[in-house]
This record gives structure tokens, C-alpha cells and sequence, in this order.
């Protein structure tokens, strides 16, 4: 919802198939040589094809859910899912996202990592018990299973848990704010999580897992604080981010707008630029984001982006396409030694592997370009240099 109402691969494309299947087109990271890249063929899986993987692809080595596509497990593996609520004051949570919950285990990730929007606030009209009623139900129907799996949660705030947006210097959404750091002080330590600075939980922290720093900053609303943004700068100098083998951001509102309808001021954060180019100065590989509700893996600069998509209610297409919404999921699989990441992204409405072909070359938004991961500037046409930004509906 808008954020001025109150109160969850790179440089080519990948393929990779199963024993007896067609192959699957998933994002790899630009890590990855170029020639790889090149000599792998991408289609876009039938349904048939995704829900008959035979017993070999669903190996220890490549857990995946029975009878879906089984990604080539990486030196780590992560889950990502984002923006799982429903409409305001919701204790409930859409098919996929229950579904998406259970099956979890099954691709046997080190980690689950949530893009934000865990339940339903920033509506005016909530009180103290029905925003505490919405925290329950996220830890009965969210938390408690990953718990029960004994899979590392890692999150980031969204406007619709606790909205940093001030006016006047002062918090709008101030008892979203207040439930969310009271839930989260109690379940702090069931988030099995190696924190190295968590003063600021859960609004922004740091830790590491994996041999990969994380840093998640209160992107929660457009503006991210100097004084936070300051500590980004000093946490991603320190020995322990430089020491690590990959830095990844998570913040739940991107840089650069990609969805239709989100591509007004106060969708995305201010002063995009230059903090892509601080993540840039500190090397970080990926920023994880949410909100827009539409899958896209790009690149902006140096610096990979994740939209995650949403797994709950409103999806969205993304700039200048008209292919219809759909909530996803996505496995991450992190190559540790080349630095390489392969995304594996499930359309939940069909099960199917989104693919990465099928997506837009490039997004061009009201703040800046995001190129498609497996392309570079040299790849597009002059016309698609020239590409303008169309604004989306109101």
C-alpha cells in the first residue's frame, strides 16, 4: 500500500537440468565466466516438465519439495520469501504463502530470509490488540514452523510491520513500531542468527552465517537515516564484512522502481544513487529487497538487485510488460570460491521455474536503469539504450 497511509546468477543466464527433464532457465551471477553462459541453453519449462522431476533430481545433493524442479545445491543455500500479508489487520495468510511455509524443509536452505511485510499493519484504524493478534498469528503460522525445521531466520522491516515514515521528526506509525521491536525482543534469540552488532534489531542489525556478512537496514519507508546510513558505512569497513567471502544488503524498499504502480515517490528510496555506490565502495554483491511485489534480478552499476516478489496478497507486473502478476519464491544458491549466485525462482501459482528469458532486458524506472543480470549495457540495442521511463497507472 502507498507509504503515506497510516498505520521476501549474474552476468548470464542459466540453465540447469535435471537427469530426463527439460532444462530450466535460472539467474547466475556474474561471477560466473561469460563463456559458461553462453554455452548453456535456456527454454521456459511446460508444467508438464517441472512437475516430473524424476527421484534423481531430488537427490541429497540437490534437495528440492517432491516432484519440483531440484536446483544444483550451492556451498550455501537460502530460501527467500517476501511481503506475506494480507489485506490490513490480517491474521490470515494466502494459499502460497502457507504452502510456500511447508515446503521449505524440503530444500533443506541454511537459512530462511524474509524481505519484509510479515503482517498486515500501517492502517490507522488497528489497535494495540489487533496489531499484537496479527504478531501471534505471524508466529504461529510463519515463525513456529522455520523454528520447528530449526532454519536461521533472517529479516528486514517493511512498511507494513513497522513504518519508519516521519512527519514533523516523528514516527506516523508509531504502534506498529512499538509491537514489532516488543515481538521481535522476544524472539530475538529464535531467529539462531550470529549477530556481530544487534543494538538496532529488528530495524537494522548485522551478522554472519556461512562466511557471508549481512547487513539489513531500515528501508521500511524512502529515507534511511544518515546516522544509519553511516553505521552501513562503518559495519561494511569493518574486518569481519572485508574478512567474509560475499556481503549482501537487505533493505524492504529497493533502490530503483520495477513494478507497476510502485513507481511513485515514497515507493523507493530516496537518494538511490549514492547509496548504490556505497554498497559498490564496500564490494557488496547483492541487495535484497521487497515491496515492489514483482520478481526481478538486476543490476544497477556494479551491484546486483533481488526483487524479491511477493509471496502473499498483490502481486504485481513489472514497468512496460503486460504478463500477469504472480506471487514467487526464491532458492539462492551461493558458489562460495567463484562468488557465484544462482537464483531459482518458483511461480507458486503453478509451480513452475520462472524464466529468466522471459523477463524484461532491462526495467527503466522514474530514478534509473536496472539491466536484466545476464546483460550488460553493450548488450542492448541503441533503441533500447534510449529506452525512456513510461510512468505506470496511478
Amino acid at each position: 500500500m502507498p507509504l503515506n497511509r497510516r498505520r521476501f546468477v549474474l552476468l548470464g543466464g542459466l540453465a540447469i537440468g535435471a537427469a530426463g527433464t527439460t532444462a530450466i532457465a535460472c539467474t547466475q551471477s556474474s561471477s560466473q565466466a561469460s563463456s559458461q553462459a553462453s554455452s548453456q541453453a535456456s527454454s521456459r519449462p511446460s508444467k508438464s516438465a517441472s512437475s516430473a522431476v524424476p527421484l534423481a533430481a531430488t537427490s541429497l545433493s540437490n534437495p528440492a519439495p517432491s516432484g519440483l524442479f531440484a536446483p544444483q545445491r550451492g556451498d550455501v543455500r537460502i530460501a527467500i520469501i517476501s511481503d506475506l500479508n494480507s489485506a490490513y489487520g490480517s491474521t490470515d495468510y494466502r494459499p502460497e504463502v502457507i504452502k510456500g511455509i511447508s515446503l521449505l524443509p524440503a530444500w533443506q536452505p541454511d537459512m530462511v530470509l524474509c524481505g519484509g511485510d510479515m503482517v498486515a499493519g500501517q492502517s490507522a484504524r488497528l489497535s494495540e490488540s489487533e496489531i499484537e493478534a496479527m504478531w501471534s498469528a505471524f508466529d504461529e503460522k510463519i515463525l513456529s514452523p522455520i523454528r520447528s525445521s530449526k532454519l536461521p531466520f533472517a529479516l528486514t522491516i517493511g512498511n507494513h510491520d513497522g513504518s519508519s515514515y516521519q512527519q514533523n521528526g516523528e514516527f506516523i506509525y508509531v504502534l506498529d513500531r512499538e509491537e514489532t521491536a516488543k515481538y521481535w525482543e522476544g524472539h530475538q534469540s529464535d531467529t539462531d542468527l550470529t549477530f556481530l552488532e544487534a543494538d538496532g534489531f529488528p530495524f537494522y542489525y548485522s551478522f554472519k552465517q556461512n562466511d557471508i556478512f549481512y547487513l539489513t537496514w531500515d528501508a521500511s519507508s524512502a529515507n534511511i537515516p544518515p546516522e544509519q546510513v553511516a553505521w552501513a558505512d562503518r559495519a561494511l569497513a569493518s574486518p569481519e564484512a572485508k574478512n567474509a567471502k560475499l556481503r549482501i544488503v537487505l533493505g524492504h524498499l529497493p533502490m530503483y522502481a520495477v513494478s507497476q504502480r510502485r513507481d511513485r515517490p515514497g515507493e523507493y528510496l530516496n537518494e538511490a544513487d549514492e547509496l548504490r555506490q556505497l554498497l559498490e565502495r564496500h564490494n557488496v554483491h547483492t541487495y535484497i529487497s521487497g515491496h515492489h511485489h514483482a520478481y526481478f534480478p538486476g543490476k544497477a552499476g556494479s551491484l546486483n538487485t533481488l526483487h524479491t516478489g511477493a509471496l502473499g496478497s498483490g502481486p504485481k507486473s513489472l514497468l512496460a510488460t503486460t504478463t500477469a502478476p504472480f506471487q514467487t519464491l526464491t532458492i539462492m544458491d551461493v558458489f562460495l570460491e567463484t562468488a557465484n549466485t544462482v537464483y531459482t525462482t518458483y511461480n507458486m501459482n503453478t509451480m513452475e521455474v520462472v524464466d529468466m528469458q522471459a523477463l524484461p532486458r532491462q526495467i527503466v524506472g522514474p530514478n534509473g536503469r536496472e539491466l536484466r543480470q545476464d546483460l550488460t549495457l553493450a548488450d542492448l540495442t541503441p533503441a533500447e539504450q534510449e529506452q525512456p521511463y513510461v510512468p505506470s497507472d496511478a
